[in-house]
């Protein structure tokens, strides 16, 4: 007599209850002087809208343009279009680290920054397990997949000092900017399957907070009040993620006479987010103090709390075309727009621009089973991402240009489990030419940890 037993590994439930925490200490915030708060990042564009955006693709994607409506892997996640998990064949825990160090210029001079954090967190699995499948001679005509995943949207952070009027009757002023937060997604995708044809959803949780500061000071008379304007808001609400992937496998005849898969297919993939209205709550504050001296003096000209209203997030949309020779080549392109131009925020009201992208990426595999020569394994990726930002200066819209290469080195964990560590780098230009230009370097690193012991049907004689 057997009997049958569903068993998940113990080192996946040990990384699932570490993403639960992680979702958790996300949503922790402390209160401190925001006047000694240092950002993450000096940016003066994250000023407007909820930040500067941070791309969502992880990092294999990162080394190929960003590639995401077409890009499906049996061993990593493409959580943008929720259609790829159909195609997982392991359960998948993946982080990402990015750093990033950026070159700032204007007309009055430039300066230089670094900026890195956690990028994204995720944990994903099929549901039919392959091995399963094979034990049990069943045909994997069709399959399931689900994932969930915490990830920072967008990021604000500036640190800026502008001359003010200088035909006042005080003198020359000065006005000191500063900004911190940013917006947070967790995410609940799943995705079916039915031979070549996947469907998916996410369904995205966004919340966050961001505070900008404007000091108003004298600077010809430092006894003189400053008048400090805080602006402080949050929000929190649901949105809704879908993707479509369509592989039109080719076939050839065996020495049979047998029309089999020739592992050479075509893959049509769309994917986007539908427009949201979510919650926002703003708190004012405007105040003078004394910004010298021993003897604090501090005056609250106005103080409003809780003050509620709601954010519209803008929809977008991703379509692409990809060429595959499985483990071996991988080519896509594809062709995005995000309306912007709908956004709407009653805490901070503010005017966007839509955007467009245009982003092609190639993965090159040279021996995929090669015994003793590993970097003939090693994924070699290169691409290229063209875009707009949905903000202006001067009434011009800005863009970025950007090159990418990046590896996928596979390493060989217990139990015959094949991992990933993926490292992508992207050289780009951002802003408006000759008004603000910046040159950036970003470098992602990316684990992607593998397990196929999920939903492993165990028979105990």
């Amino acid at each position: 007599m057997s009997v049958k037993r569903y068993t998940p590994s113990p080192f996946l439930l040990l990384l699932l209850g570490f993403l639960s925490s992680a979702g958790v200490m996300a949503q922790q915030v402390t209160s401190t002087d925001f006047t000694e708060i240092r950002p993450k990042q000096n940016s003066p564009l994250s000023r407007f809208g909820l930040g500067d955006p941070i791309d969502q693709f992880h990092a294999a994607q990162a080394g190929m343009g960003g590639l995401r409506s077409t890009y499906q892997d049996a061993f990593h996640l493409n959580l943008l279009n929720p259609a790829s998990l159909a195609s997982l064949q392991a359960t998948s825990f993946e982080i990402g680290l990015y750093a990033r160090n950026s070159e700032l210029s204007d007309v009055n001079g430039s300066a230089n920054s670094w900026q890195g954090n956690i990028r994204y967190i995720a944990l994903g699995f099929p549901l039919r397990n392959p091995i399963n499948l094979n034990l049990d001679r069943q045909l994997n005509s069709w399959n399931g997949g689900m994932a969930f995943s915490l990830a920072p949207t967008t990021l604000v952070g500036y640190d800026l000092e502008l001359q003010g009027n200088t035909d006042s009757e005080l003198g020359p002023t000065s006005n000191r900017l500063k900004g911190t937060g940013g917006a947070y997604r967790f995410s609940w995708s799943t995705a079916l399957r039915y031979r070549g044809l996947s469907g998916g959803v996410n369904v995205n949780y966004n919340f966050g907070k961001i505070t900008n500061s404007r000091i108003l000071a004298f600077d010809s008379i430092p006894q003189a009040l400053a008048t400090e304007f805080v602006e402080e808001f949050s929000l929190s609400g649901f949105n809704l993620g879908y993707g479509l992937q369509y592989a039109f496998n080719f076939t050839e005849v065996n020495e049979t006479g047998q029309k089999v898969a020739s592992g050479k297919r075509i893959i049509l993939g769309v994917n986007g987010v539908l427009g949201a209205n979510v919650n926002t709550e703003a708190n004012l504050l405007s105040r003078r103090f004394s910004p010298v001296g021993t003897v604090v003096i501090q005056d609250t000209l106005r103080s409003e709390d809780g003050l509620e209203g709601s954010a519209d997030l803008p929809a977008s949309y991703n379509f692409g075309l990809a060429f595959e020779d499985v483990n071996r080549l991988y080519v896509g392109v594809e062709y995005g727009q995000q309306r912007y131009g709908n956004y709407t925020n009653d805490a901070q009201p503010e005017t966007l621009a839509d955007v467009t992208r245009l982003a092609a990426g190639i993965q090159y595999i040279p021996n995929i089973g090669s015994y003793n020569r590993y970097w003939k394994r090693v994924r070699y990726r290169a691409g290229v991402r063209l875009e707009d930002d949905p903000r202006t200066i001067g009434g011009e819209q800005a863009r970025r240009n950007a090159v990418t290469v990046g590896v996928g080195l596979p390493i060989r964990l217990p139990r015959q489990q094949v991992s990933f560590l993926d490292l992508a780098v992207e050289y780009g230009k951002f802003g408006v030419p000759d008004v603000l230009d910046e040159t950036y370097v970003q470098f992602t690193l990316g684990f992607s940890l593998n397990d196929n012991s999920w939903f492993f049907k165990r028979k105990l004689n």
